[in-house]
């Protein structure tokens, strides 16, 4: 099998599936976290073959895509919590009309 055949590997952290925009954290993902079957993953991107999500690369480098996957979820986590400390502007004014509004409704 080349793995070639099912992957883009566009850089270390950005690992694609061929033809498609679709990371390979995202079927991981599914497959791990929310333990989905190839055939319901399938289904829920029905651009992607269901030869290519059995995750070959996955149960062959299953160390690095674990590692991989970790690092993907913790890189998440740190981009939430940096938008919790620092909002955007947008955030906060939604935030100030939500606030507006509700000391302007009797309760």
């Amino acid at each position: 099998m080349q793995i070639e055949t099912y992957f883009d590997f566009l850089a270390a952290d950005d690992i694609r599936l061929k033809g498609s925009r679709i990371g390979i954290e995202s079927i991981l993902y599914e497959y791990l976290y929310h333990e989905q079957n190839a055939e319901a993953i399938a289904a829920r991107y029905p651009t992607l073959s269901l030869e290519a999500i059995y995750i070959l690369y996955y149960l062959q480098n299953r160390p690095q895509m674990e590692q991989y996957l970790a690092d993907w979820l913790a890189f998440g986590q740190e981009v939430r919590e940096t938008q919790r400390q620092n909002p955007p502007p947008v955030i906060l004014r939604l935030q100030r009309l939500k606030s507006e509004h509700q000391t302007a409704v009797p309760a």
